[in-house]
This record gives structure tokens, sequence and C-alpha cells, in this order.
């Protein structure tokens, strides 16, 4: 049954979380289920609680899940909810505005349970940070642009005029709104306000 279920909800080297998983059947007997899975060799076991179908490969020990991929599905986007973004550094290097490629990944998330912490998925380091608002499906690219905006000068890596360009482009990609970003704008302090009009970006709102 639960075999079954996995394959017809997830795909090959796809992060199985044991807490999405919604069977009738109790906690106790649904992590026998799934130990009993790995086991046979059908299944994966990534960390705790953290499964996955493995794909075929013809290196020994088959294709495993990528750290990037289960930090995503487990603080920013699953089974089509989202609950984080890419920040800092690491959203600036995203769209240009630096090529430093940083070591450590940083993320907004409402899985955060502290303002600020290094967590480690694998070998891979986060900073993770708890959202100034609960993120969601609808503003959550406001929130990471508003983020970025406000330590432009320190994630740009050319002067702001050119940084401008760049983060024009992916406003007016985006489709935002000065009314949508008018109503997260107040949980960010007053110097974001300079970098907006430094960038021009009030002009590019749709």
């Amino acid at each position: 049954m639960l075999l079954e279920y996995l394959k017809e909800n997830y795909k090959i080297n796809e992060p199985i979380f044991l807490s999405d998983i919604n069977l009738p059947v109790t906690d106790t007997n649904l992590r026998q289920m799934f130990k009993t899975l790995c086991d046979r060799g059908e299944i994966m076991r990534y960390d705790t609680g953290i499964y996955y179908l493995q794909g075929v490969s013809r290196l020994k020990g088959g294709v495993s899940l990528s750290a990037n991929e289960v930090a995503k599905y487990k603080y920013i986007s699953r089974n089509g909810r989202i609950m984080g973004y890419y920040s800092g550094y690491t959203f600036a290097n995203q769209i240009g505005i630096t090529l430093q490629v940083p070591f450590t990944i940083e993320i907004v998330s409402n899985h955060a349970s502290a303002k600020c912490r290094r967590v480690n998925v694998r070998s891979q380091k986060i900073m993770l940070r708890k959202p100034r608002t609960e993120v969601t499906k609808e503003n959550c690219r406001i929130l990471q642009l508003l983020d970025l905006l406000k330590d432009l000068e320190q994630y740009a890596d050319e002067d702001i005029n050119q940084a401008a360009e760049r983060i024009n482009t992916y406003v007016k990609e985006l489709s935002l709104s000065r009314s949508e970003i008018d109503k997260y704008i107040g949980f960010y302090p007053d110097r974001i306000f300079k970098y907006i009009y430094e960038t021009r970006l009030y002009n590019v709102f749709a």
C-alpha cells in the first residue's frame, strides 16, 4: 500500500517527508512501513523523517538526493505550498547582482525556529532566518525583493545604477505592482525607500 502511494505521488529522487504522508494508519505503523521498505531497498532513507525513491544509475549505490534539493523542499516549497525563499547573497547571485557564489545558502522560511540560526542539511550550510511576516505564495517574491533592497549596497558587485538595471528587469518579468509593494514595505526599515528611489523602481512597477 505505501509503496504504491509513494510511486503515485512522488517522482524519482524527490524528497519524501514522513510528516506529509496522509494514510489511514497510526504514526507508529507508518514509521514501521517506511522501515520495512528501506530494509527491502525499495526506498532510501536520506535523514530522519526524509526518504526518496532512488533513480537508476550505473554508479555503485545509485543516485542520491542533493542537499540543496532537500533544503529547498524542507524550507522553501513542497506539495504546492510556499513557505520561504532564497535571500541575501544567494538571491543576489541568482539575479546577477553579484558574481559571488556563497558557500552558505541563505533562506528565509516560516519553518525557522529563531530569528537567525545556522543549520546543516548534510554537508550544506544554511543561514536560516524568520520572515518579517508570514511567507505565502502571493507575497514570497515581494518579500524576497524587499529583503534584497534593504541591504542592496552590501550585495551589489557593480554600482547602484548597474544593479538597478538588473533589478528593474527582474521586477518587469514578475509584473509586480506598486500596491503590492506598499502592502509590505512597512515591515522594513526606512532606508529601503532610499534604494527604491535610487533604483527608480516605482517607474517600473505594473
